[in-house]
């Protein structure tokens, strides 16, 4: 049974790409806190404006402003950055990771199911495994793992190239070998 190898490399990777969850949940409490600094800091800001600029009714010189407004900036940067890392790796390597091991789970049940050459099937099989690891393997290593050499193998595309092929080749495979019973 060909498909076998990409179920299990499926249902693998996808254990491995669904735990990156878990790794943004731990994000969340940074964020958290993070958010709440840039509330404190902007909130100071919207009150000073509210209020002319005066704190306990004492006017406030510029440079005091200018620390205020500095304090609302790289608070509004810090939550900005911290988003960023969740996104990065969420947009990345935990969706289409999980999207691509599916994929395989899904290709190595419909090998199975069709009637062409041992060798279309071994090369189908193939280019979904390598195709993932090409894609969204790269992405983990580079933005989970921080792999610059990744980052690089991912810039060339090579990986979703191999799976978009794969998926037109398979449809190919499907519409020539996929048998039905007999409806006599």
């Amino acid at each position: 049974m060909i498909g076998k190898k990409n179920i299990v490399f499926g249902f693998i990777f996808f254990a491995f790409t669904a735990s990156l969850g878990a790794m943004m949940v731990d994000m969340y409490e940074e964020y958290g806190t993070t958010a709440g600094e840039k509330q404190a800091s902007v909130g100071r800001l919207a009150q000073l404006k509210t209020d002319g600029f005066e704190e306990e009714l004492e006017p406030l010189n510029a440079k005091q402003i200018a620390m205020a407004n500095t304090d609302g900036i790289l608070s509004m940067s810090k939550l900005s950055n911290v988003e960023f890392g969740i996104d990065y790796i969420k947009g990345g390597p935990h969706a289409h990771g999980n999207l691509e091991s599916l994929l395989n789970i899904v290709a190595g049940f419909i090998l199975c199911f069709i009637s062409i050459a041992v060798w279309q099937k071994q090369l189908l099989s193939w280019g979904f495994i390598i195709g993932t690891v090409l894609h969204s393997g790269m992405m983990v290593l580079g933005r989970v793992f921080d792999m610059a050499w990744a980052e690089q193998v991912l810039a060339t595309g090579i990986g979703p190239i191999i799976i978009l092929a794969s998926l037109f080749f398979m449809g190919l495979a499907v519409a020539v070998g996929f048998k039905i019973e007999n409806q006599s």
